[in-house]
C-alpha cells in the first residue's frame, strides 16, 4: 500500500476494519456526550453553576476545533493502524485522570487535553476508509462509520445520564476510558498495516482555502454544529428544570432521540450514494429546523419526545453527508477537508455550547430553541449556495 493510491483491502477484512472504526467513533461520541449527559451531577460534585459546567464541553469542542487541521498537517505520515489506536489510548488515559480530579479548575484544562484523542481519530478514521474504499462506494463506507455517532447519541448519553445520577459523574468518565482501551485494541488488532492516505501538504490547505465551495460545505457544518448544541448542550438541565423530569424521562428522551440518529444514519448510508451527499445534507438540516420551529409548543415530556424526532433524525446523518460531501467534491484534498470539517463541528459545537450558557445564565431556558433556529436557517441557504456552486465548479 502506497500514499499515491488508494489501499486495496480484501472484502472480509474491510468489513472488520469497518466495524472497527465505527465502534471507535462510538467511544469518542460518548467521550463526547459524557459532560452534557452528567452535566446535572457535575454543577452540583464541584460546585459550580450549569452555564458553568456546560464551558467543559465548550472548552473540549474548541480543543478539537483547532487540534484537527493542526494535527492532520504532522500526522499526515503516520502509519494509521498505530496512528488511530495510539489515540484511543490517549483518550482512555485522559478520561481516567479526568475521573480522579478534585475540582473545576484541575478538570477544565484535562478536558482539553483529552479532547486531542478525539480531534485526531475522527477525522483521520474518515480519510482512512475513505482511502481504503473503491468511489462508488466511498460515501457509504465514511457514512458507516460514523453511524458510531449516532449510537453514541442512543446509549452513550442516556447511559452516561443514568450513571451521573445514580452513582457520580466521576464513574461515567470511568467507563469512557474503559471503553477506549477496548477500541484501542479493535482498531490495532482490523486495521492493516501500510495505510497512509496522501499527506497534507501546504499546498492542499491552501486549495482548499482558496476554493469557495468547498468552504461554503464547511461553513454547513460549523452552522448546524452551533444551532443544534446551543440547545442540546442543556438537554439534562432543561428536561429537570423546565419538564420537571424524572431521570428515567430524561433518559428515555436521550434514548428516543439516539433511536432516531440511528435510524437516520443507516438510511443515509443505505442511499446516499443514490440521491448524492449535497441534496442528502441539505435535507437533513431542514428536518433540524422543523423540530427547532416545533420546540417552544412542546411543554410536555411527550411534546418535546415528539418535536426532536426530526432533529435526531437529521442530527448524525448530517455530519455523515458533510464528510461524504467534501470526500466527493475533492478526493485529493480528502485528509485536508474531512479536518476542516471536523474543526468545523466542534468549532460550532463550542460556540454553541458557550452562547447556550450565557442564554440560560441571562435569559433563561426559553430563548436557546429560537437562537438555535437562527443558526440553521442560515445553515440552509449557504448548503443551498453550496451546493450550486459546487455544481458550477464541475462544469
Amino acid at each position: 500500500m502506497t500514499a499515491a493510491s488508494p489501499a486495496v483491502v480484501a472484502a472480509p477484512q474491510h468489513d472488520q476494519v469497518r466495524w472497527a472504526l465505527l465502534f471507535g467513533n462510538f467511544v469518542i461520541g460518548c467521550g463526547i456526550m459524557v459532560v452534557p449527559g452528567t452535566l446535572n451531577d457535575l454543577a452540583e460534585s464541584l460546585q459550580i453553576s450549569i452555564a458553568l459546567a456546560g464551558q467543559l464541553f465548550a472548552v473540549g469542542a474548541a480543543t478539537v476545533c483547532f487540534g484537527a487541521p493542526l494535527l492532520a498537517g504532522w500526522v499526515s505520515g503516520f502509519d494509521r493502524r498505530k496512528l488511530l489506536a495510539f489515540s484511543l489510548l490517549g483518550y482512555a488515559l485522559g478520561h481516567a485522570l479526568c475521573a480522579a480530579m478534585p475540582s473545576y479548575a484541575a478538570l477544565l484544562p484535562l478536558r482539553a487535553v483529552t479532547m486531542l484523542g478525539a480531534a485526531v481519530f475522527t477525522p483521520q478514521a474518515g480519510a482512512a476508509v475513505g482511502f481504503m474504499s473503491p468511489p462508488e462506494h466511498r460515501g457509504r463506507a465514511i457514512a458507516f462509520i460514523f453511524v458510531g455517532w449516532s449510537l453514541a447519541s442512543v446509549l452513550g448519553l442516556p447511559m452516561a445520564n443514568w450513571v451521573g445520577e445514580t452513582f457520580g459523574w466521576r464513574y461515567a468518565f470511568s467507563a469512557i476510558a474503559a471503553l477506549s482501551l477496548l477500541a484501542a485494541a479493535w482498531v490495532y488488532v482490523a486495521m492493516p498495516n501500510g495505510v497512509r492516505p496522501p499527506a497534507v501538504s501546504f499546498a492542499a490547505w491552501k486549495h482548499a482555502f482558496a476554493t469557495p465551495s468547498l468552504m461554503g460545505i464547511v461553513a454547513v457544518t460549523f452552522l448546524f454544529g452551533a444551532g443544534q448544541f446551543t440547545l442540546f448542550a442543556y438537554f439534562t438541565p432543561y428536561f429537570r428544570d423546565v419538564l420537571h423530569a424524572t431521570t428515567a424521562q430524561s433518559s428515555l428522551l436521550l434514548i428516543c432521540f439516539g433511536v432516531f440518529g440511528v435510524i437516520g444514519n443507516i438510511a443515509l448510508a443505505r442511499f446516499i450514494d443514490r440521491i448524492g451527499a449535497h441534496a442528502a445534507a441539505t435535507a437533513m438540516v431542514c428536518l433540524m429546523v422543523a423540530s427547532f420551529a416545533a420546540w417552544p409548543l412542546a411543554s410536555s415530556v411527550l411534546g418535546v419526545g415528539l418535536a426532536i424526532a426530526p432533529w435526531a433524525f437529521g442530527c448524525f446523518s448530517s455530519n455523515s453527508a458533510q464528510q461524504a460531501r467534501l470526500s466527493a467534491a475533492a478526493p485529493a484534498l480528502a485528509s485536508a477537508l474531512l479536518a476542516l470539517n471536523t474543526s468545523a463541528i466542534y468549532l460550532g459545537q463550542a460556540v454553541g455550547a458557550s452562547s447556550g450558557g450565557w442564554l440560560v445564565a441571562h435569559r433563561g431556558y426559553g430563548a436557546l430553541s429560537y437562537a438555535g433556529l437562527g443558526w440553521l436557517v442560515a445553515c440552509v441557504a449557504v448548503s443551498v449556495w453550496a451546493t450550486r456552486a459546487a455544481k458550477q465548479a464541475v462544469a
